[in-house]
């Protein structure tokens, strides 16, 4: 096991090992490991002290900013007010200074009085308490030693919590599910007593003895716990529901939000009463001993606790489950499931849940129930991605404003200030607008913030070229405003609008810029006022930006001028003559007439968000990032060739864009897929989606290469990296394929039933 172990940042604190509830499916007492027969009742004082000081050790020693502690049992409330009260004060005490300290107890709230509240109320200790829904649901299990029901005095308990003055000590409602009782009935009862959170916890399970299946189906749980999402989906969502929304979560490529389900790695450890240290509790229901380390407090630093093989091996996240787990496509919303539920005599660990079934079809059932809720968008219009495009600009510039921290000095200032007062008016927002989001203003914002994060000299001065951009939002607006700019190299640079030759290569100094009738003005300090019309011809020293107006194609910017202009596979050409220039654009014309007729759909939805193309040159080029809408083109291959080129940019920067902005995946690099048509090339699935996504688009020219392209569709489908996002693009992207096949008349392929996959 390589790699350090990660720090706990949670300890759970048994204070008391016995319990005033005799319910049978208690994994303490009920299963496997009996060791609680053997632990005093009570912690005592060296132990509590003890753990203390170790945690606040470990939180120093990795500088951890906060750390949790639970308590709990058995019944942790029967250590009584008085030892409770040493324990918080003995933590507050050792990690006052070092790291915050959340405190937390999980009872079966008989016990609970005003009385603990209130004790937990100066201590901030939140509560959790177990029910396993309505009396019926609850009486099945929770009961006393001699039958009598629990369920009257837990309710008393959560109704304390529910009082104004302990309502911010609710950390929920903590249900083991049992598939002999209602789900609407059992949903109903626990979100009817409001709390902050409802958790629903499998039955501690293994191989060797798996949970009760009275019908034998081997769903029966995950059919179980869906009919409660529905419920819960059919209510609003009225209480968060932590496996839904681990689920949904991870789903939409965020992290596991329960140590059940997912691939994070554990961060607890269990202090036992008589101060031994073990491994997560669930471990009881696999062989006597399965938690037990060697270790305790007295002898031993959580460090040592942390480097223990147990401990490590739930750690590895992907490589810590089985192979078969390790194939399978919801690997990253399941995780494999709780380690406990893995184990068999034969196997160990490495084995799939006992729940695996279950756990797969949970996934996808909650895949299917909040598909739409659960999908950005941005990937269904286009107006949306623009917009969230938009708002990632605007957030680099706020970015590079906070990281340049004045640095960049008045000149900064001033225009940061102009740009705020351009918002104000409607003309100024749309001016603003204009300029922000063209393609390669986002080029120079990465640009700069790079070179800063990098300590590159010439970052600050490249941060100046705000000036610039703001005095062209002016001009675009149409506002009297005068905008000091800089020019550098003896060039200004108007994004969006031109480059004005000022002086010298080489020179560096200041202008005005003012708009000014059917054009705009700039000044020289101590120099003539130059007047600039708007008009598409070169004028002395003026290079506008032009545009493509053909008919049957957009009108587009054709921007040879930006310095930023360099950032695509192939090198930027130089500035176009008016000759080559309309030879250009009279190939790209040809090309788009050619596009619109094969996919017209398509073409006119890019119309909409294409605001720029850029001519390139023969040869390769490092790409960089730059913002929707830009594509750069050689002509040098004809109209067709022009054609594939054109539809393959347009499909590459619209993917990049979605990658921008939402989550199509996650893990990725985890797995590396063969790459249908090139032999012996595998590729991680950010490699396979991009050159899939790009091919798809392409079978609109022709049917060559669609079965390598449906072939890898069936990849990409089995993998478990795609989001509920990515699986959206993919279902859109099997339906354009097949469209396109199916009306080239091209025979398709049957979904093959697995793939290959290489580690």
């Amino acid at each position: 096991m390589t790699g350090p172990a990660v720090p706990f940042r949670e300890i759970v604190l048994k204070v008391h090992s016995r319990c005033d509830l005799a319910c049978d499916h208690c994994y303490v007492y009920e299963h496997a490991d009996q060791s609680w027969r053997t632990r005093p009742k009570a912690v005592s004082d060296h132990v509590i002290s003890r753990t203390a000081q170790r945690l606040a050790e470990h939180a120093k020693t990795h500088a951890l900013p906060s750390v949790s502690v639970i308590l709990h049992g058995g019944e942790p409330l029967l250590a009584g007010p008085s030892r409770l009260r040493r324990v918080c004060e003995e933590f507050g005490s050792a990690l006052a200074g070092v790291a915050e300290l959340d405190l937390r107890i999980h009872t079966n709230g008989l016990q609970l009085s005003p009385r603990y509240l209130d004790l937990f109320d100066e201590f901030g200790v939140r509560v959790g308490i177990s029910l396993d829904g309505d009396r019926a649901a609850n009486d099945r299990h929770r009961r006393f030693a001699d039958g009598r029901s629990s369920h009257p005095l837990v309710l008393r308990a959560v109704e304390l919590l529910r009082q104004e003055r302990y309502r911010h000590l609710n950390l929920g409602l903590l249900c083991t599910i049992d598939i002999e009782n209602d789900p609407h009935a059992v949903l109903d009862a626990l979100v009817a007593l409001e709390p902050p959170l409802i958790d629903f916890l499998l039955p501690h399970a293994t191989w060797e003895d798996p949970p009760p299946r009275p019908s034998g189906k081997p769903t029966a749980y995950a059919d179980w716990l869906l009919a409660v999402f529905d419920r819960w989906q059919e209510q609003g969502r009225p209480v968060p529901v932590r496996i839904f929304s681990s689920v949904l979560s991870t789903l939409s490529g965020g992290p596991s939000l329960t140590e059940s389900l997912g691939l994070a790695p554990t961060d607890l450890v269990v202090v036992e009463t008589d101060g031994q240290l073990e491994q997560v509790d669930s471990l009881k229901s696999a062989y006597e001993g399965a938690a037990a380390t060697g270790f305790d407090v007295f002898s031993h630093s959580f460090d040592e606790v942390a480097a223990h093989p147990g401990v490590r091996a739930r750690q590895l996240g992907l490589a810590g489950v089985s192979e078969t787990c390790r194939r399978c496509p919801v690997v990253r919303s399941c995780g494999g499931g709780l380690y406990t539920h893995r184990y068999s005599s034969a196997g160990g660990f490495d084995n799939p849940s006992v729940y695996c079934a279950d756990l797969e079809a949970l996934v996808g059932g909650i895949a299917r129930g909040a598909a739409a809720s659960a999908v950005s968008p941005v990937l269904t219009d286009r107006r949306e991605l623009a917009a969230a495009q938009y708002d990632l600009t605007r957030t680099l510039l706020a970015g590079l404003h906070q990281a340049l921290d004045g640095r960049a000095g008045d000149r900064w200032e001033q225009a940061w200030e102009l740009a705020g007062a351009l918002e104000e008016t409607d003309e100024g927002a749309e001016g603003l607008e204009r300029v922000l989001t063209h393609p390669y203003t986002r080029t120079w914002l990465l640009d700069v913030l790079e070179g800063l994060r990098a300590g590159r000299q010439d970052a600050v001065g490249q941060a100046l070229r705000l000036p610039a951009y703001v005095a062209a939002a002016a001009v675009r607006a149409g506002l009297d405003v005068v905008v000091p700019a800089g020019y550098q190299d003896g060039r200004l640079l108007l994004p969006t609008l031109g480059e004005l030759r000022i002086g010298a290569p080489g020179t560096s100094g200041a202008v005005r810029v003012r708009r000014s009738g059917d054009g705009f003005t700039v000044r020289e300090e101590g120099g003539a006022e130059r007047r600039i019309p708007f008009a598409e011809a070169d004028g002395p020293g003026w290079l506008p930006v032009r545009h493509l107006c053909r008919a049957g194609a957009p009108s587009v910017a054709l921007d040879d001028v930006d310095p930023y202009r360099d950032c695509f596979g192939a090198p930027a050409a130089p500035r176009l003559g008016p000759a080559g220039a309309a030879a250009w654009s009279e190939t790209v014309a040809g090309a788009w007439a050619l596009l619109t007729e094969a996919v017209p759909a398509y073409t006119a939805d890019a119309a909409g968000s294409l605001t720029t193309l850029t001519p390139l040159r023969p040869g390769r080029n490092a790409r960089r990032p730059h913002g929707y809408g830009a594509a750069g083109l050689s002509t040098a291959g004809g109209v067709r060739e022009t054609a594939r080129a054109l539809l393959r940019e347009l499909r590459r920067t619209r993917l990049r864009a979605l990658l921008d902005v939402t989550d199509l995946y996650a893990l990725d690099g985890a797995w590396t897929y063969p790459l249908p048509w090139e032999r012996n090339s595998t590729v991680p699935f950010s490699g396979l989606l991009a050159e899939t996504y790009e091919r798809v688009g392409l079978l609109a020219l022709g049917p060559d290469g669609g079965e390598e392209v449906l072939r890898a569709l069936d990849t990409l489908d089995a993998a478990a990296e795609p989001t509920a996002g990515g699986t959206l693009l993919l279902n859109s992207l099997r339906a354009e394929a097949e469209g396109a096949l199916g009306a080239s008349g091209k025979k398709l392929l049957v979904n093959t039933p697995g793939h290959e996959r290489v580690r």
